[in-house]
């Protein structure tokens, strides 16, 4: 199955809208938790919000996962060794405040198990892939310090 979540606080339906398009296309099913998105998907199953017990649920039975560029999302994807593939929201079309999520998958991308769909056909070619899934076992000291330096950085900016 493939999980697609927006998260609880805002709407990403050009996020919902394009994997709706080319659900029919996937070899997985895909469902969608929509949150307080106006677009109901017509090719996948969707809920609006999902309950932590069943989310967690549902990543777990989850082979990949779609999600705006939020570090929560992120950092459960890598918990449970799920790839990930990061839709970043942008200001510009009235998705969020600003563009921290573009700064987000700038500092996130080419990292194991995490990948960057700039674009619809990005995020297509993506799901149509066989994705490698992060190393949940990558305790390295340069790795935790890195994530640890980037996630001071972008609290201290929010």
């Amino acid at each position: 199955m493939i999980l697609v979540t927006v998260g609880t606080q805002l709407p990403f339906d050009r996020l919902i809208k394009a994997v709706d398009a080319f659900a029919t296309d996937l070899t997985k099913p895909a469902v969608a938790q929509i949150g307080r998105g106006n677009y109901t998907p017509q090719n996948m199953k969707w809920i609006k919000n999902i309950e932590p017990v069943d989310f967690d649920r549902m990543f777990h039975e989850a082979s990949v996962i779609v999600s705006h560029a939020g570090i929560g999302t992120v950092l459960t994807a890598k918990r449970f060794g799920k790839p990930i593939i990061l839709v970043p929201r942008q200001a510009s079309l009235g998705e969020h405040r600003n563009d921290h999520q573009l700064a987000t998958v700038s500092q996130l991308a080419g990292r194991p198990g995490i990948y960057v769909a700039n674009n619809d056909e990005e995020l297509k070619t993506y799901l149509l892939s066989d994705l490698t899934s992060p190393n949940q076992d990558d305790t390295s000291e340069a790795g935790r310090n890195s994530l640890v330096n980037y996630l001071k950085g972008y609290l201290a900016t929010v």
